[in-house]
């Protein structure tokens, strides 16, 4: 939160206490577990993928089979389109409990699923939590966190959501390495694979306690009247609660005044033309292909020459790297802004991406020396080392920028009283993004090769870099009351403060 300042002006950040900074930052970690979840299952499921083809019969069925998998994203996206709505009407912590119940439940039913039928209906329950977490931890942390730490805590997101992918990833290959084998049996009569499901049994169970015990948003609460709340919530995190309540309060009278602000619709296609950039940010973060390099990696690997133990040491490796460069953006946020990060990011992943789909040109098939009768994609040498170098620059570019500077953007950009339907639709887009990708990248690479997906990827990321630079607003040390008068038009950057 901030000073007043005059009305369609950035509001100045003032020195925060150590005390009400360190409450901000533990609130925006408690809400930033829902990434966790999110990056937990999205990986989760991969360990898994061949004994549930095995124990379901899916092995000659490659649709039904990779449906297993995306149908969760389908899942995703129902989640966050409802998220939003949600927590409008019961708050956003009560959301969040909802989505950890979710979520643990269908870790335990997907563990113990005896058909296709029920396991579709339980990676679709799973979906539907975790959509709702991506939507309510963004949602929080923008509306808790003072606007000169809202950047690097929102951040907090994306570096939750690596840490989620790690953490499966790595229990996977523990519970695989303590039975032998995914399929085999591990404790109390189930299998690893089925263990590797109920482990989320335990973050699901944190998220929810966390979310129970912490505080409700106070621009939630001053939407309910509940003011003596409110001014509580922001006297943990803000040197002047008066002054924010003052200026929540205006800012929701000033929504109030005119009904449509509290509405999505505009003249743009049937929506307001912020509500379009935050879907377009979304569709543009999964455009890039950023999930065949986490989803697909075995076989990318395996192509540059590794074998398939190596190949998933290489993948886990590439997920700590991912932690690592979202640390890199934490760290530069709010000093550098949104745009100029944004920008950089979509001309590294331009090139890495271009440098991929060049190098797939010179691939070749080779027979597979650990699947009887069927072929793999090889590289030549130096092709190889030139697509592992890009795979993993790509990879940086995007951990830097695009991974979590999108949930700070749909976190802070939207007007009050549209914020939660608003991120939920924006975070609904990315889901069917996601979904359309991870279908459509095994059909690309059967009928065409990697290099013609890689391709696609590399002219989404170019068209990124124009988008960003026409439509996106900076919101460096803006207030969130500041928001409803940011410009989408080409060419309006609002200052930020100082």
């Amino acid at each position: 939160m901030s000073a007043a300042s005059p009305a369609g002006e950035p509001s100045t950040a003032p020195g925060i206490p150590r005390s009400l900074r360190n409450k901000a930052i533990a609130l925006s970690v408690a809400a930033a577990v829902g990434g966790f979840l999110f990056g937990f299952d999205s990986s989760v499921i991969n360990g898994a993928v061949d004994a549930i083809n095995q124990e379901f019969d899916l092995v000659d069925n490659d649709i039904l089979s990779g449906f297993v998998v995306a149908v969760a994203l389908l899942g995703c996206a129902l989640g966050a389109w409802i998220a939003g709505r949600l927590a409008d009407r019961w708050g956003r912590t009560r959301t969040m409990v909802l989505g950890s119940v979710m979520f643990l439940v269908s870790s335990v039913m997907t563990g113990l699923a005896f058909s296709v039928g029920d396991l579709i209906l339980w990676r679709v329950l799973s979906g539907i939590g975790i959509g709702i977490a991506s939507v309510m931890a963004p949602a929080y942390i923008a509306e808790i966190s003072p606007a000169a730490l809202r950047g690097r805590l929102g951040s907090l997101q994306q570096l939750a959501i690596t840490l989620g992918i790690f953490a499966a990833l790595l229990s996977d290959q523990l519970l695989q390495d303590a039975a032998g084998g995914p399929e085999e049996e591990l404790w109390l009569g189930f299998a690893a694979w089925q263990w590797m499901f109920f482990v989320g049994v335990v973050p699901a169970a944190v998220y929810g306690i966390l979310a129970l015990a912490m505080p409700e948003s106070p621009r939630y609460l001053l939407l309910k009247s509940r003011h003596d709340e409110a001014r509580r919530v922001l006297a943990s995190v803000d040197p002047d609660p008066d002054d924010a309540v003052r200026r929540i309060e205006n800012a929701i009278e000033e929504d109030q005044r005119n009904a449509q602000q509290g509405s999505l619709k505009g003249p743009v296609l049937g929506l307001l033309p912020i509500v379009w950039v935050g879907i377009l940010l979304s569709v543009f973060q999964q455009f890039v292909g950023i999930n065949v390099i986490f989803y697909y990696s075995t076989t990318l690997w395996q192509a540059v020459g590794f074998d398939q133990d190596d190949s998933f040491m290489v993948s886990t490796i590439t997920s700590i790297t991912n932690v690592v460069v979202t640390l890199i953006a934490i760290a530069l946020v709010d000093k550098v802004g949104r745009r100029p990060m944004l920008l950089v990011g979509s001309l590294g992943m331009t090139v890495s991406l271009g440098l991929m789909a060049l190098a797939f040109t010179q691939s070749f098939e080779v027979p597979d020396p650990e699947k009887a009768g069927e072929m793999m994609t090889m590289l030549p040498d130096g092709w190889g080392t030139t697509a592992l170098i890009a795979a993993n620059a790509f990879v940086v570019f995007f951990g830097a920028t695009w991974g979590p500077l999108v949930w700070v953007l749909l976190g802070e950009m939207f007007p009050n009283r549209i914020r939660a339907a608003a991120l939920g639709v924006a975070a609904a887009a990315q889901w069917i993004a996601n979904f359309v990708i991870t279908e459509t990248f095994p059909i690309l690479l059967g009928a065409f090769g990697a290099s013609i997906p890689y391709l696609m990827y590399t002219i989404f990321a170019f068209i990124s870099f124009w988008f960003v630079l026409a439509k996106v607003p900076e919101t460096k040390g803006r207030a969130l009351e500041d928001m409803n008068d940011l410009k989408v038009e080409r060419g309006r950057r609002p200052a930020p403060t100082t």
